[in-house]
């Protein structure tokens, strides 16, 4: 074990970030505690009628003002490979039996194309509720009740997957590019 001014004096990440490992959905930090959470899927909400996106913010209020836990709420980016949905639209194209079609189907490719330029970043952005909690009993209901509260609120909700975790770290620390070099893979 390197002592303290070794540890912060290193030139790698993982010296002095106090992560031990990911896993099951929880990053396990030095310390002993866990970071979970849930990904939120997102819903526009502003397509609904006004009386239904009301309802929506107000459930989503009183959703806040009952978490009685310290929480983070991150919004992330994360980069989409639009690749295949260029290799469909090409086999559409090829298969289009009028002009028109194949005058329509040629604009999405060029949309794609465009946003695959340099100039424009494709990416999902994606709605996290973390916590950090030692015991897995707490972790467990705390996760139940963030989904079931979110539930309520016409959200859809799951507990947040390692790949996850490993983005939201990335996007912290690399600028959102995935770590490549000297990645140790888990058994």
């Amino acid at each position: 074990m390197k002592n303290k001014e070794e540890k912060i004096a290193s030139k790698y990440t993982e010296d002095w970030v106090p992560i031990k490992q990911i896993l099951n959905g929880m990053i396990q930090l030095d310390t002993g505690e866990y970071v979970t959470g849930v990904k939120v899927t997102p819903r526009n909400i502003f397509i609904l009628d006004q009386q239904t996106q009301d309802n929506v913010i107000y459930n989503l209020r009183n959703f806040y003002n009952t978490i009685n836990f310290e929480f983070w709420l991150i919004v992330a980016d994360r980069p989409v490979d639009i690749n295949i949905y260029l290799s469909q639209l090409q086999v559409l194209y090829n298969n289009a039996t009028t002009g028109t079609m194949r005058k329509l189907i040629m604009q999405d490719i060029n949309k794609a194309n465009m946003f695959m330029s340099a100039e424009y970043n494709v990416v999902d952005t994606e709605y996290f509720i973390l916590f950090k909690e030692k015991k897995m009993e707490i972790i467990q209901k705390r996760l139940h009740t963030l989904i079931s509260n979110l539930s309520t609120c016409g959200l859809t909700s799951t507990q947040v997957s390692n790949n996850d975790l490993r983005m939201l770290i990335d996007n912290f620390f690399n600028g959102g590019k995935p770590t490549t070099v000297g990645t140790v893979m888990p058994q």
